[in-house]
């Protein structure tokens, strides 16, 4: 099979494959790409996609997926790992709302509760309209990510 994007590195990127290589071994994800690129060099070892995939252990796919991202973005884009410009979901609180889930949790649970629950705390965030729906998960991660160090949250 013909490979649509050829890699042909040149002395300078070669140099920092090796010595990328070198510096980051084992399960370094960016040690791995440079020694994709490395193998896959037209003008260097020019190996198939299975046998370089068989080397780094990788799947061919990888492999293809870099020799693809060198030709079309650069050799320092296919040498870095890519940065999503969205996050898969959007997030459920901004600032505001963390801070008003915190300041919620922090006020006395409600009448006849001995304490906040997290299901609790989420059910009263969709009623007090912090956020539209939020899961009793998210309210655990907020209460985690903004509880100060030394103190203990009887949330959970």
């Amino acid at each position: 099979m013909n490979k649509k994007y050829i890699v042909r590195l040149s002395e300078e990127e070669r140099l920092v494959c090796e010595e990328t290589a070198k510096r980051l071994s084992g399960g370094s994800e960016k040690g791995r790409r440079a020694r994709i690129l490395l193998q896959a060099d037209a003008d260097g070892p020019g190996w198939s996609d299975e046998r370089v995939a068989e080397a780094v252990r990788c799947r061919p796919q990888t492999v293809v997926n870099v020799r693809r991202r060198c030709v079309l973005e650069g050799f320092e884009a296919a040498l870095e790992r890519k940065v999503r410009a969205h996050p898969p979901v959007p997030k459920r609180l901004d600032g505001d709302g963390e801070a008003r889930l915190v300041a919620l949790r922090l006020g006395g649970p409600p009448e006849g509760y001995g304490q906040w629950s997290l299901r609790l705390l989420a059910r009263r965030a969709v009623e007090t309209g912090i956020a539209e729906s939020i899961s009793h998960e998210t309210v655990r991660r907020t209460l985690k990510k903004t509880a100060s160090p030394g103190a203990r949250s009887r949330t959970g």
